[in-house]
C-alpha cells in the first residue's frame, strides 16, 4: 500500500495511545513477531518479539549472532498526542445541557477542538482486573464556540479558560452520575457496575485525507506523533525481513506530551530493562550501550508560510523536502556531529532527501524523547523528524510524500552496523 495510504490506515484505527499500540501489535503479529510478557520466562531464541505496557510497545528482532556482532539500533517516537482527557467524575452539565467534564493533557491548541464533532475512546478497567478497550467512533461531543454576537471582540484575540470553555456537550437534560459509563457500559458490552476506572480521551471524526491541487499533502489526527510510530513499525518489520547485521528495536512511549515521567514514559525504566537483557545483563552492557545507537523521531514545524518570522531563515524546513535533522546547541535534541553523520548515511544509501531543522535563537524549540534516552542510557542519539503544520492541533498538515520518505530512511539507519 501506498505509504501516505498505510499511514491514514494507521491513524483512523488508533484514536488513544493503546488503540496505537494495539494497531502496532496487530502489524507486528502479522509479520511473525510473537509476545513477550513481562511476568513470563523471556525468550531468547532468534527471532521477533514485542512487549506492551499499557500505553508503551517495545519490539525488537535478534539473529543468530547476538548483540555483540550485531549493534543495537533503536528507533524510538511515542504514542500519545494532546487531546481532551475525561475527569474521573464526568457527568455534569447546565442549563439543560448534559457534558462531559474534561482536563487538557499536553500542550494542545485549544481553540482547534472547537465546533468539530469528536468521538470518545481509551479503556474501561473494571473490578475484576480486566481492561477493556472502548471507541465511540462516531459524532458523541462537540465543545461549541460562543456566537460573535455575544463576543464582539474574538477576532481580537480569542481567550480561552481550560476549566469552563472545553467541556463538550453531548446531550440535554440534567445532568446524572454514571450517565456516560453507563453509556459506554452499552457500547463495550460490560456491567457499567463493573466498571472500576477509566481513562478516556476525545478525537477528531474527520478522516484522514490527502487535499491539494494534486493530492501532495496529507491531512490527519494525531501526527505527533503517530506518524513516527508508523513510520517506526514499518521499519522494524522490513528489517526483520533480512538478515541485517544489527538488532533493531522500536519503543513507541506513552506520556511524552506531558515530560514522559512515568512507568510508561521515556524518564522509566522499561528501555533500559530491554536493552539490558539484550545486552546480557547488567555486567556485559557497558560495552554494547558503547557500540548502540539510537534515533528519536518525533515531528518538528515546518516553515508556516503565513508567519515566516517565526522560522530561521537559513533553517526553513518545507513539506515532501524529506525528513529532518534537528539540531539545537542547548541539547533540546540530542543531536552531535557524529550522529548527525549517520542519519544523513542512511538518508544517503536509502536516497531520501533531508533537511535540517534549528529554531530561532528569540524562539526556544520544545524537545523529544532524545534527551532522555541519551542521558538515562548514555547512548548516542539523534534527533530526526518529519515536518508538519498545526502542531498540537486535532488536525495537522504534512507533505504526503515524507511518511515514506520517512520509513525509507528509518530502514536503513536500523539495518547500518557502521
Amino acid at each position: 500500500m501506498e505509504p501516505v495510504l498505510d499511514l491514514a490506515a494507521f491513524v483512523s484505527a488508533s484514536p488513544t495511545p493503546y488503540h496505537a499500540v494495539a494497531e502496532s501489535v496487530r502489524r507486528l503479529g502479522a509479520a511473525g513477531f510473537t509476545e513477550q510478557v513481562e511476568t513470563q520466562d523471556w525468550d531468547d531464541s532468534p527471532g521477533g518479539r514485542y512487549l506492551v505496557r499499557d500505553g508503551t510497545v517495545l519490539a525488537w528482532f535478534t539473529g543468530e549472532h547476538g548483540v555483540r556482532r550485531a549493534p543495537l539500533r533503536i528507533f524510538a517516537a511515542h504514542t500519545d498526542s494532546p487531546t481532551l482527557k475525561v475527569k474521573p467524575r464526568p457527568d455534569t452539565g447546565a442549563a439543560g445541557w448534559r457534558q462531559v467534564g474534561v482536563e487538557v493533557y499536553g500542550g494542545a491548541l485549544w481553540n482547534s477542538w472547537l465546533d468539530r464533532d469528536l468521538g470518545l475512546a481509551g479503556r474501561l478497567a473494571l473490578y475484576d482486573g480486566t481492561v477493556v478497550p472502548v471507541n465511540v467512533a462516531r459524532p458523541l461531543l462537540r465543545v461549541p464556540q460562543l456566537a460573535i454576537h455575544l463576543d464582539r471582540e474574538v477576532n481580537q484575540g480569542l481567550k480561552l479558560d481550560p476549566q469552563r470553555h472545553l467541556l463538550p456537550i453531548w446531550g440535554l437534560g440534567a445532568a446524572r452520575e454514571g450517565d456516560l459509563l453507563e453509556f459506554l457500559a452499552s457500547e463495550t458490552g460490560v456491567d457499567a457496575s463493573q466498571i472500576a476506572a477509566h481513562d478516556l480521551v476525545v478525537h477528531d471524526l474527520t478522516p484522514p485525507a490527502r487535499i491539494g491541487r494534486d493530492e501532495e499533502l496529507f491531512a490527519a489526527p494525531r501526527l505527533d506523533n503517530q506518524l513516527s510510530l508508523h513510520a517506526g513499525v514499518t521499519a522494524l518489520i522490513a528489517a526483520a525481513r533480512e538478515n541485517v547485521p544489527t538488532t533493531p528495536v522500536l519503543v513507541g512511549f506513552d506520556h511524552e506530551e506531558i515530560g514522559s515521567e512515568s512507568a510508561t514514559g521515556a524518564a522509566g525504566p522499561l528501555l533500559e530493562r530491554l536493552l539490558t537483557h539484550l545486552a546480557g545483563g547488567v555486567g556485559s552492557r557497558d560495552q554494547v550501550f558503547a557500540a548502540a545507537r539510537a534515533l528519536s523521531c518525533d515531528v518538528s514545524h515546518a516553515a508556516h508560510p503565513n508567519y515566516l518570522e517565526r522560522h530561521d531563515p537559513s533553517h526553513l524546513s518545507v513539506p515532501n523536502g524529506g525528513p529532518l535533522l534537528k539540531v539545537n546547541a542547548n541539547q533540546r535534541y540530542a543531536t552531535d556531529a557524529p550522529g548527525a553523520a549517520a542519519w544523513r548515511r542512511a538518508c544517503r544509501d536509502a536516497a531520501v532527501p533531508s533537511q535540517v531543522f534549528v529554531s530561532r535563537n528569540n524562539i526556544p524549540c520544545g524537545s523529544t524523547v532524545g534527551p532522555i534516552l541519551s542521558t538515562r542510557l548514555g547512548i548516542r542519539t539523534v534527533d530526526v523528524g518529519v515536518p508538519i503544520l498545526s502542531m498540537h492541533s486535532a488536525r495537522e498538515l504534512c507533505g504526503a510524500d515524507d511518511p515514506g520518505h520517512l520509513a525509507t530512511a528509518a530502514t536503513a539507519y536500523l539495518t547500518d552496523p557502521v
